[in-house]
C-alpha cells in the first residue's frame, strides 16, 4: 500500500524543485526532480506527479485540480448511494434497459 506522505511534505517538496527550476532556467524539470527526490526519500515519479498536480491546481498546466477531484469523488459517491438507496444498481439498470429492448424489437416483428 502506497504511503501517505504529509501534506506540509508534500508542500515543500514541490517548492523545493520549483525553486530550483526557477533559480537556473536551464535545468530541466526532469533533472531537477531526479536531483530532490532522493534526498527527500520519495520516488522520482512520486515527485514529479506532485509537481504537475500543483502547476495544474495553480492553473498553469491543463488538467483536473485537486478541488475538481474531490467533487467529482464526492458527486459519484452520492450517486451510488442514491442508487443504492432507491434499490438500483448500474448491472441490473443495464439489464433491464437490454430485456426491454428485446421486447421492443420482439413486438416489432
Amino acid at each position: 500500500m502506497p504511503q501517505k506522505y504529509p501534506q506540509s511534505f508534500r508542500d515543500r517538496a514541490v517548492r523545493m524543485v520549483l525553486d530550483r527550476l526557477n533559480d537556473d532556467k536551464a535545468v530541466s524539470p526532469l533533472a531537477v526532480i531526479k536531483e530532490v527526490a532522493p534526498r527527500l526519500g520519495v520516488a522520482n515519479e512520486t515527485l514529479r506527479r506532485w509537481v504537475n498536480q500543483d502547476q495544474v491546481d495553480a492553473g498553469k498546466r491543463p488538467g483536473v485540480s485537486t478541488e475538481e477531484s474531490a467533487e467529482i469523488r464526492k458527486l459519484r459517491r452520492e450517486n451510488s448511494e442514491l442508487r443504492r438507496a432507491n434499490g438500483l444498481s448500474a448491472p441490473r439498470l443495464s439489464s433491464q434497459r437490454n430485456q426491454a429492448a428485446l421486447r421492443r424489437n420482439d413486438r416489432l416483428r
